[in-house]
């Protein structure tokens, strides 16, 4: 059976976005200047193969297509879910993003 997916929430205080039931699952996060930068994704090992990690990610992604933030990759994980979800590849900002730091590849 599958699992339904995660509610995932944003804690504003300590910068990262949660899994409401699993605080343990979380995406690290910056917001400065018109900017998101997605820094560090952390679901404990009990815990993998449950979609956290791509929950968590689509909610921060879709945070920032709401109020309209540019997004820095720096996370590993977070590059690989931009590769696999073309659709929110006009939200990273080409600019400012390293792309050694993380597997996502912008469009040419």
């Amino acid at each position: 059976m599958p699992v339904p997916p995660a509610r995932v929430q944003r804690n504003v205080f300590a910068h990262r976005f949660e899994i409401a039931d699993e605080l343990s699952a979380f995406l690290a996060y910056d917001e400065a200047d018109g900017r998101i930068q997605l820094i560090h994704t952390e679901v404990p090992v009990d815990l993998r193969s449950r979609g956290y990690g791509s929950e968590l990610v689509r909610a921060a992604l879709e945070y920032a297509r709401e109020v309209h933030l540019r997004v820095e990759p720096l996370c590993p994980f977070v590059g690989t879910y931009l590769a696999r979800h073309p659709e929110y590849a006009s939200l990273v900002d080409h600019k400012r993003h390293d792309p050694r730091s993380s597997v996502f590849e912008p469009e040419r």
